[in-house]
């Protein structure tokens, strides 16, 4: 036997490193010093990009929303979900995007899918502003089904240490600005599924016209990334505190940002949930408290700022694209956590 005979192909992955190599490249900024296929990659700091540097690094997933791109054949989107989930990730603390690296596992290496898989993920980086420096490609026989794979994400940004979003400014009469998602983003995938696949009985290619479109559509819209809409505001001083909505919802996520004694205070009916959410919520028989824990329930990030800088803060998200921006509750005094009204 060799290598190939029990299930690694070397070639393979050859191949996918000359294939990515050219859209990595496309990514680099003028801080890279390495080229795709170094055991590490080198980036050089900017002397002159801020005063202080204070580095500010992330790493995460997509969850069970893989499941969908497998069912799908559509893998681009996946790596376009992974940046812009940890660009996200760091944006929150106020830290711009250096360079990215991805990891992906799978236990037969296909190299066309790996290629959509870095397509999604060079898309993105560029879009960001930050450079696709490196990853690593495992072939793993027996550890996964053919044709499925897992993918990570790891990312370093930079913050100037005077201009770090912490939340400890924030204080009893602050608003909460909601900034609207994209869809589901890359989290509550678990139970969508089974809601759509199991109790809903539909197949990808299903159209559900009150999605317009099919299940399987409405299901791999990209994870939104908020940084070009929240990069001018960041000189401004007007945000107090940022929480990026994802697993467990405005309820587990927007209390990682407020200090202790203050309680946030969220006004339902404040924003139109989209038809995605409805939809689940209705087929599932999902109870409203399991919906805000599990879903971002169409609100991807939230902005606190002093109640006189919140109309400001609203018009500049609308000058920078974002018109569909709303004021959704307020801070009180109180234990930390979220509540409803």
């Amino acid at each position: 036997m060799d290598y190939k005979d029990s299930g690694v192909d070397i070639d393979a992955g050859n191949e996918v490193v000359q294939r990515i190599r050219a859209l990595a490249k496309r990514t680099f900024t003028p801080g890279v010093l390495s080229d795709i296929g170094s055991f590490g990659g080198l980036f050089a700091l900017s002397p002159s990009a801020v005063r202080e540097p204070v580095l500010v690094a992330s790493a995460d997933g997509v969850g069970t929303k893989l499941r969908v791109a497998f069912m799908t054949g559509i893998h681009d989107t996946i790596g376009r979900d992974l940046v812009n989930h940890c660009v996200n990730d760091i944006l929150v603390q106020g830290a711009r995007p250096l360079f990215f690296l991805d990891y992906l596992a799978t236990g037969r290496l296909e190299p066309d899918v790996a290629v959509q898989i870095v397509e999604g993920l060079a898309s993105a980086c560029r879009d960001n502003g930050c450079a696709l420096l490196g990853g690593e490609t495992a072939e793993m026989p027996g550890f996964y089904a053919d044709g499925e794979y897992d993918v990570a994400g790891f990312i370093v940004g930079v913050v100037d240490r005077a201009r770090v979003i912490d939340g400890r400014t924030i204080r009893a009469g602050d608003r909460l600005i909601g900034i609207p998602s994209s869809g589901l983003h890359t989290n509550g995938y678990s139970l969508a599924r089974r809601i759509a696949f199991e109790l809903a009985d539909l197949a990808v290619d299903d159209v559900v016209p009150e999605l317009g479109g099919t299940i399987g559509e409405a299901l791999l819209v990209p994870h939104r990334s908020y940084l070009r809409l929240i990069e001018p505001l960041l000189e401004t001083g007007r945000i107090k505190g940022m929480a990026h909505i994802t697993g467990g919802g405005i309820t587990d996520n927007l209390p990682r940002v407020l200090p202790e004694g203050c309680q946030s205070v969220i006004e339902r009916g404040s924003w139109r949930v989209p038809p995605i959410f409805q939809w689940l919520q209705r087929q599932g028989g999902v109870p409203e408290e399991d919906m805000l824990r599990t879903f971002n329930m169409g609100i991807g990030l939230i902005v606190v700022c002093a109640p006189e800088h919140a109309a400001q803060v609203m018009d500049d998200l609308a000058r920078s694209g974002e018109a569909g921006s709303r004021e959704i509750g307020t801070i009180e005094d109180g234990r930390r956590g979220v509540s409803y009204r």
